[in-house]
């Protein structure tokens, strides 16, 4: 498969164009011209351009890539190792951000809500990034607390009544608690996200939304992989997710 053309095509499906990021979606850093094997990963760590290269992977995959706005600009330090590593072997990097969240079928948040078992009803926020929707049935928060942990494998952070009932859920992936006043103004029980700063848990507990930051890479994991099944079925390439563990 073509690099242009693979990238043509994700762009277009994921609708790249329509999002105001903090980083250029679709390819990033450009290698060899034919792509027939693709190794996803939620960031572009050195850890996994190696395991990618082992993996004799022509492209990675990511949903954290680089050049993000206001970072350092020069190709120093870290940033030029993990570039040259890719320039040396001929890995194409491409990423894609926002677009990867919000994809109603691909997206972070929808695989987070199929995986849950949440019925999505409608999304709000900024560029409609936060879903909300509800569960089949009424549990305590405590007994979704370890079925989400069981599902991601991690403890999540609970800031809510661990034996009070829940069912109707906000969730956005990733560093997205600021979207809790969002969800406070849903109405809903609980909002899910993936990081948590000290002001949102006064918030939580005066509003009565539970909150849960179930790890910034744990609710990003399974979005990449959507795209890349997607990718690998369609043009008839090899896919394989590897997940470079990390505890935020």
């Amino acid at each position: 498969m073509n690099i242009k053309e693979l990238m043509d095509y994700t762009g277009q499906i994921l609708e790249v164009e329509r999002f105001r990021d903090y980083c250029p979606n679709g390819l990033q850093v450009e290698g060899r011209q034919e792509v027939n094997s693709i190794v996803t990963g939620v960031t572009a760590s050195m850890a996994l351009l190696q395991a990618a290269q082992q993996a004799g992977a022509d492209m990675v995959l990511v949903h954290h890539g680089y050049f993000w706005r206001n970072e350092d600009p020069r190709i120093i330090g870290i940033k030029h190792k993990r570039i040259r590593f890719l320039l040396e072997h001929q890995l194409n990097l491409s990423a894609y951000h926002l677009p990867l969240d919000a994809h109603p079928v691909l997206g972070n948040n929808a695989q987070l809500a199929l995986k849950l078992g949440l019925q999505v009803e409608g999304s709000v926020g900024e560029q409609s990034l936060v879903l909300h929707g509800s569960l089949p049935q009424a549990e305590t928060l405590g007994g979704f607390q370890q079925r989400l942990g069981g599902l991601l494998q991690r403890q999540p952070l609970v800031v809510g009544d661990t034996a009070r009932e829940v069912q109707r859920v906000a969730w956005c992936t990733g560093a997205a608690q600021q979207y809790l006043e969002s969800a406070i103004e849903l109405g809903v029980d609980v909002f899910i996200s993936g990081e948590v700063s000290e002001q949102t848990v006064h918030l939580a507990r005066e509003s009565g939304v539970a909150y849960i930051a179930a790890g910034h890479h744990a609710t990003e994991r399974y979005g990449v992989q959507a795209l890349g099944r997607h990718l690998a079925e369609k043009f008839g390439l090899s896919h394989r997710f590897i997940d470079i563990d990390n505890p935020v």
